[in-house]
């Protein structure tokens, strides 16, 4: 398809979106010219494909500009990312309070990333005091609008009994919910729920699953996990995400192969 835009023409939020699946750089110059017309969410647009270097040249200090301009504009997915800029220094120093702040202000505007981000800085106290009863509220508030991660976390709480009443019937309710809606922390907490009861083959799906898509980080805790499973059907699952690992990661990671092996 080809895309031929005049100077003039603001094209709207999903126009632009088709645009960058089709002609990523042509897609950049219309979201340039919708967010300089001070189209909002071209605004919010040309921030994240900035940040991702998508059609144009990667540039996280525009970026940061950029969300900061459709923030003020009342955008709120673009306030959350202004928080994740500020929480890791992408653009900026990093700066936990004021990621907390604007993490906040998405959250107000109704945002699940908000609550969820906010809920995360709450937990661990960085940017404001550590509140765990308020970091509950928001990842409840976040998971009850479907919001995947959100559902995960609600689960170790409950399951947990952390700040609420401890209900393991309904954490593994959520990691599941949570794992259907493709978490990957999600689906191996679901994993691990189903093996607790004995449902090995259904766990050894999960594990597979979560292992396909989740991130580095991730893999690096998991693999330990694995590692101490009394069912040696799971146990040997330690080795595929060693192996993962090792793919994605540095020579730490193929250190950690190689002592597995």
């Amino acid at each position: 398809m080809s895309w031929n835009l005049r100077r003039q023409e603001v094209l709207d939020g999903d126009q632009l979106r088709a645009m960058l699946q089709d002609n990523p750089a042509s897609a950049a110059r219309a979201i340039l010219i919708a967010a300089q017309a001070n189209m909002v969410e071209a605004q919010a647009l040309l921030g994240q494909i900035l940040l991702d270097g998508t059609g144009i040249e990667q540039d996280a200090a525009l970026a940061l500009t950029w969300f900061q301009i459709a923030a003020r504009n009342g955008h709120a997915m673009a306030s959350n990312m202004v928080g994740r800029c500020f929480e890791h220094g992408w653009g900026c120093e990093p700066d936990a309070v004021k990621a907390a702040e604007h993490y906040r202000q998405a959250a107000e505007a109704g945002l699940d990333w908000g609550f969820y981000n906010y809920g995360n800085l709450l937990a661990t106290g960085r940017g404001v005091n550590k509140d765990q009863a308020r970091a509950l509220a928001c990842y409840r508030k976040a998971a009850q609008m479907g919001h995947a991660k959100s559902m995960n976390m609600l689960g170790r709480y409950l399951e947990e009994g952390l700040c609420c009443e401890r209900s393991v019937p309904a954490a593994h309710d959520w990691y599941r919910r949570s794992a259907e809606a493709g978490d990957f922390r999600g689906q191996f907490s679901h994993a691990a729920a189903l093996a607790d009861r004995g449902l090995i083959d259904e766990a050894v799906v999960w594990f597979q699953t979560a292992l396909r898509i989740g991130n580095l980080n991730f893999l690096r805790v998991s693999r330990k996990t694995l590692l101490h499973a009394t069912h040696p059907d799971i146990r040997a699952m330690a080795q595929d995400y060693h192996q993962r690992a090792a793919e994605l990661g540095d020579a730490s990671d193929h250190a950690e192969l190689e002592a597995l092996l």
